[in-house]
């Protein structure tokens, strides 16, 4: 008796694009890692790349001015940079995921908005409060915005489909207010607002860095043991209950997750909008849908695109600084539109 064998060519492409993980994980590093290392040495005082690399590992250049200029202005902008776009990437994933929609994101649904309105918020009522104190805000904003899009969306389980739709009405109510606190502040703190508003990690320093770093270390690799989770979601809800999976409690803690990352992400550097987009994307053409190969390569991504951005910012209209939001957003708004356009001729 003959036995059965099926053959999947999509299985087959899975499987294929699985064992590239490692191998695209690493090419993406290198180039982060050679995106930051010129992104450090370009600016008003240029340092040579190869100073930079001695600079960081702290061999002496012989110049004590290039340790000034690298490592109090220079690195941690860059470093914020890179651990902005790991936070952003990772939280739009994570949102695809559970709403098993690809054009979804912490910005397009709401969660962006919320923490936004939570940190112009202490911007402008509460600007004598340390710096530190902003993440957690921005944090409580989007966990607070998280919680009311999942309660309106509730009934008996929440559908994919509501979160999205009850999240962009969300959003307009958390912008509306934003607009609201920055329309009668106090003027200088008002322009701080606006220039943290429009997406920016020009003037970041060490004290940012360290302040968003715990939410990564905590986060990030939570997210990674909760992908196989997250996969076992991406089947459907009886599907996942059939092999046994608290299926709420289970969107509940992602959702909290990509919060915790979004918030803190933005409370470091303001809106940078469409990372929790693009990222993904690339990550699932590199690398296929499987959540566990997924969301470290949408990190790694996230963080070339943004130090990219701020590089673009910097150096294409020189002096003149543009935020990299707003090079983000140049880039991210063709590529949504181009993905509207995709998904609606796949219906």
């Amino acid at each position: 008796m003959k036995s059965l064998v099926i053959r999947s060519p999509k299985l087959g492409i899975s499987l294929r694009l699985q064992r590239q993980v490692p191998g695209i994980f690493i090419i993406l590093t290198f180039i982060t890692v050679a995106a930051m290392v010129i992104n450090t040495s370009v600016g008003e005082y240029p340092t040579p790349p190869l100073v930079v690399i001695k600079t960081v590992l702290g061999i002496d250049t012989g110049n004590p001015d290039y340790a000034f200029v690298i490592n109090t202005l220079r690195l941690p902008r860059t470093l914020t940079a890179c651990l902005v776009g790991i936070a952003l990437a990772i939280s739009g994933t994570i949102m695809q995921g559970l709403t098993k929609n690809p054009l979804a994101d912490p910005g397009i649904i709401g969660v962006n908005a919320g923490a936004s309105l939570a940190a112009v918020s202490l911007i402008v009522l509460l600007p004598s409060l340390p710096v530190g104190v902003l993440p957690l805000s921005a944090f409580t904003g989007a966990l607070l915005t998280s919680l009311v899009i999942y309660l309106l969306a509730w009934d008996k389980g929440t559908h994919p489909i509501k979160l999205i739709l009850i999240g962009v009405g969300i959003a307009s109510v958390a912008s509306a207010f934003t607009s609201l606190m920055v329309t009668f502040g106090n003027i200088y703190d008002v322009s701080q607002a606006l220039v943290w508003l429009a997406g920016s990690v020009y003037g970041r320093t060490w004290e940012q860095v360290f302040s968003l770093l715990p939410w990564i270390v905590v986060f990030v690799p939570l997210s990674i043991m909760k992908a196989p989770q997250l996969n076992t979601l991406n089947l459907g809800d009886d599907i996942a209950k059939g092999l046994g999976s608290r299926v709420e409690w289970q969107r509940s803690f992602l959702l909290l997750i990509s919060a915790a990352l979004s918030g803190a992400a933005i409370a470091t550097a303001g809106t940078i909008g469409f990372i929790g987009l693009i990222a993904p994307h690339i990550a699932r053409q590199l690398v296929g849908a499987n959540h566990q190969g997924l969301i470290p390569v949408a990190g790694v991504t996230g963080a070339m695109i943004v130090v990219i951005s701020d590089f673009i910012g910097r150096t294409v209209f020189a002096p003149i600084e543009l935020p990299c939001g707003i090079v983000t957003a140049v880039i991210g708004a063709p590529y949504f539109v181009y993905l509207l356009v995709k998904s609606r001729k796949s219906l």
